[in-house]
């Protein structure tokens, strides 16, 4: 269960990592603008805007992993396939990131994808188990 709750910490830190780009980029424009931030951000172009979309997009994919790992800790369900899939969601979530920034559309949409299907297997393969009607995934 460890594992779990350890990707679950590392999840919810990724959308504060995925600000240190946004705030390189605002120190690039004209420098650190603490009194208007996100008007600075709006204005923002290319890879600090990149940078933007993916700071917010983190806070987005969090709370589907948040409520399929606290799902599978409140059912019991922390199985080896639970565990791989919290784990590949947080690998690709950076690498959705990395992306981003690199300007790889194709590729980011895949680390998108794949990391949106961990939680959502997760909470699948919990309903499976937990109706007794078939094998988990």
């Amino acid at each position: 269960m460890s594992t779990l709750i350890w990707c679950l910490l590392i999840a919810g830190v990724l959308p504060i990592a995925a600000k240190a780009p946004v705030v390189y980029f605002q120190n690039r424009d004209k420098g650190y603008d603490n009194r208007h931030p996100r008007a600075q951000q709006q204005r923002l172009t290319g890879a600090g805007a990149r940078a933007v979309a993916g700071h917010y997009n983190a806070y987005e994919a969090f709370s589907l992993f948040a409520a399929a790992i606290l799902l599978v800790i409140a059912t019991n369900q922390v199985t080896e396939l639970n565990q791989i899939l919290a784990i590949s969601f947080i690998g690709l979530r950076v690498t959705y990131h990395v992306f981003y920034l690199v300007n790889w559309d194709k590729l980011r949409s895949l680390a998108w994808l794949f990391a949106f299907l961990c939680p959502v297997l997760m909470i699948a393969q919990t309903a499976i188990a937990l109706s007794g009607n078939g094998a988990a995934l």
